[in-house]
């Protein structure tokens, strides 16, 4: 069954001093906290529903994008960015691969100083440690995935 993605209660955490409970009050929270997203062995999405919440969560987008955590274990993080028109992301690296799949709209992606011209459909992957750097010419909805490399156990 694919759940859609729904934020529906403001956290904050516990004012008990030692209690990591959560408790759903008014906060500056938008979602539930990540020990109560991430917990389950199993995770599906409707990212169609996902990017509409996304859109209308107040206070979200001050620099023209949106963004949120689907799914985060170990080193591996999903997540589902939303972009205005015109908007970007600084260049940057991650010491990890990177996953862009742009499900709505079209991006420009400079890897490395290659230009990457994405549309809706498309998937670029990316090594680890690639600087890369991201412009909306157009409103666009992308899922990014890393995964962050994990070190070799010491050898014995």
């Amino acid at each position: 069954m694919i759940v859609p993605y729904i934020c529906l209660h403001r956290w904050q955490p516990s004012t008990k001093l030692g209690d990591s409970s959560m408790q759903q009050q008014n906060s500056d929270h938008l979602r539930e906290p990540p020990s109560a997203r991430f917990s389950a062995p199993q995770h599906a999405f409707d990212l169609a529903a996902a990017a509409a919440t996304l859109s209308k969560e107040p206070g979200a987008g001050e620099a023209g994008r949106r963004q949120t955590t689907l799914y985060k274990h170990g080193g591996t993080t999903v997540a589902l960015f939303l972009f205005g028109r015109l908007t970007h992301l600084a260049p940057h690296r991650t010491k990890g691969t990177v996953t862009i799949h742009v499900l709505a709209g079209h991006l420009r992606i400079t890897a490395d100083g290659t230009e990457h011209a994405l549309h809706a459909g498309n998937l670029l992957v990316l090594a680890p440690e690639v600087e890369h750097s991201i412009v909306a010419p157009e409103e666009s909805t992308m899922l990014l995935t890393v995964h962050l490399l994990t070190p070799a156990p010491a050898a014995s």
